[in-house]
């Protein structure tokens, strides 16, 4: 089995090159209120050189349908991330896939598309429950986040059983500054773990 690995949080081109170089296979940038968030054209430039087959993820949090409107236009991501309620003011292309955010606590509808679990607060590198979390795993495809690094992410992988992991602060070397080697590590650290899958 081989995990979807999401580094989230890029800022600019060198950090889109090194996640590529890494084997990510989705980079997402920020456009909610955060340390890490971009403009739609500081993203479109950081990803102009983004090799084929990554998936160019725009983060949001409770987006107007004007701010949606502004991402699509200046940055055309592959997939909008945001809350799972507010798709429903959202008008999204079907060439623009659907990742809603599910967070701990709340209740998980019977979604047939990818989704991402996390804490409460995003990019707070808080851990989810994972006994719960595998629980809403199976057979789903989750992505899962929240506090995982290069440490403790082969534990949640056969512990949980996602689909992917999602990961950001982790792999910095200061806040909202992306480290390669500590990429490196992270996704080393998941490419190992698939083989007790």
């Amino acid at each position: 089995m081989s995990l979807f690995v999401k580094i989230c949080g890029l800022r600019d081109a060198p950090d889109v090159t090194a996640s590529a170089a890494a084997g990510a296979n989705a980079i997402g940038f920020v456009f909610a209120e955060s340390l890490r968030r971009v403009t739609p054209w500081q993203a479109r430039e950081a990803s102009r050189m983004c090799p084929a087959g990554i998936m160019r993820v725009a983060v949001m949090r409770h987006p107007s349908a004007e701010e949606w409107r502004y991402v699509l236009d200046e940055f055309g991501p592959d997939a909008l991330q945001t809350d799972i309620e507010d798709f429903a003011d959202l008008d999204i292309p079907a060439t623009v896939m659907r990742w809603p955010v599910i967070r701990e606590g709340s209740d998980v509808p019977d979604i047939p598309e990818v989704f991402l679990y996390e804490g409460r607060t995003s990019g707070s590198g808080e851990t989810v429950d994972w006994s719960r979390a595998a629980r809403i795993a199976a057979g789903r495809r989750m992505i899962l986040a929240g506090g995982l690094d290069a440490h403790n992410v082969a534990r949640a992988i056969s512990e949980v059983r996602p689909w992917g992991v999602d990961v950001s602060s982790a792999v910095e070397s200061t806040p909202g500054r992306k480290d390669p080697e500590l990429i490196r590590r992270f996704i080393g650290a998941v490419r190992a773990a698939e083989r007790n899958i």
